[in-house]
């Protein structure tokens, strides 16, 4: 498979092999700034990949109509000291339609061929520490058939699908811009403060970064120095070595990046133009990551992968909080 073959995230040729086939926009938004922004309103979404994925890497589900199949608010681990251990897993089924609710008031329907509860999956890396909380209810309306996976499947699937890590991230990106958008709307919205970026990248796997990228460019930077600006066409993705990077959206300082935490991704996943700013703070030292090495990297190491989308997700957590306030 060439490099070509695996980045779908470019537009998709039309049918008679003439220009690329346009996408249509989904025909409404998102009812509220809280309803879910599922993976299939993505343009990038391509539904027989992630069957393919879910197939061959997760366990198969029939469930009938009625079943809760999770609980808002329910984390992974023990319930309780009598109550069951629970496993986060994201689900695709082939028939049937799910609802999702909050706080006991509808959210939307689940149809067949989309993805759902992927968050908590992602939040949860294999190794890392992070408990993540559904964000939702999801009930069968319907007798639904299907396939679901964990985190461990999901980790361990990538090395022979690698392309649904990067259909993933793309989707992931889409979520946070319409996030933005609607943060953009709100004149009353603003940061709450600079937070510390999330670090999805233990200094092991630093390392490995530095020793396998061969397409990476290592960047030693002074304070003050920008490293990207909001709105700029960007060719590469940060990954902070050491030093401190203050990333700010429309002028305001809402992230400080530090060792391990990755900045920029918009770019190369999907070639879309700078949705932040970012300036260095002291002495700073960057890997730099452009397309090709990115998708190179997803293929060899799936847990690179993983570590990006859990960093996309604290992100996306975080965004959604400023929403709500």
């Amino acid at each position: 498979m060439s490099d070509d073959d695996f980045d779908f995230t470019k537009p998709a040729p039309s049918p008679s092999g003439g220009a690329p086939a346009s996408v249509p926009a989904p025909a409404t938004a998102p009812a509220a700034p809280s309803a879910p922004f599922k993976p299939a309103i993505s343009k990038f979404y391509d539904a027989v990949v992630a069957e393919k994925f879910f197939r061959e890497a997760g366990r198969a589900e029939s469930l009938p109509a009625g079943t809760v199949i999770f609980e808002e608010g329910e984390k992974s681990g023990k319930q309780g000291l009598f109550g069951k251990r629970v496993i986060h897993r994201m689900y695709l089924f082939t028939s049937g339609d799910v609802a999702l609710t909050a706080g006991g008031k509808p959210l939307d329907t689940v149809k067949a061929g989309e993805v759902f509860g992927e968050m908590a999956v992602i939040s949860e890396i294999p190794g890392m520490t992070t408990i993540a909380a559904r964000s939702a209810t999801a009930t069968t309306k319907s007798d639904c058939a299907g396939y679901s996976l964990d985190g461990t499947e999901m980790q361990a699937g990538l090395s022979r699908t690698p392309e649904f890590a990067l259909m993933l991230m793309s989707v992931m990106l889409d979520r946070l811009r319409f996030v933005a958008a609607r943060l953009a709307m709100r004149k009353g919205a603003k940061a709450t403060g600079a937070v510390r970026a999330l670090s999805p990248f233990t200094p092991e796997m630093l390392q490995e970064l530095e020793d396998k990228l061969k397409r990476a460019t290592v960047l030693r930077l002074e304070d003050g120095a920008s490293i990207m600006r909001e709105g700029d066409v960007g060719s590469s993705m940060y990954v902070v070595l050491s030093g401190l990077v203050e990333i700010s959206i429309r002028g305001a300082v809402v992230e400080t990046a530090s060792l391990g935490a990755a900045f920029g991704e918009m770019a190369v996943v999907d070639q879309s133009p700078r949705a932040a700013s970012a300036v260095a703070r002291g002495s700073v030292k960057l890997l730099a990551i452009n397309r090709v090495g990115l998708m190179q990297l997803v293929k060899s190491e799936p847990a690179v992968g993983m570590a990006l989308m859990r960093s996309m997700a604290e992100r996306l957590r975080r965004m959604n909080t400023m929403l709500a306030q």
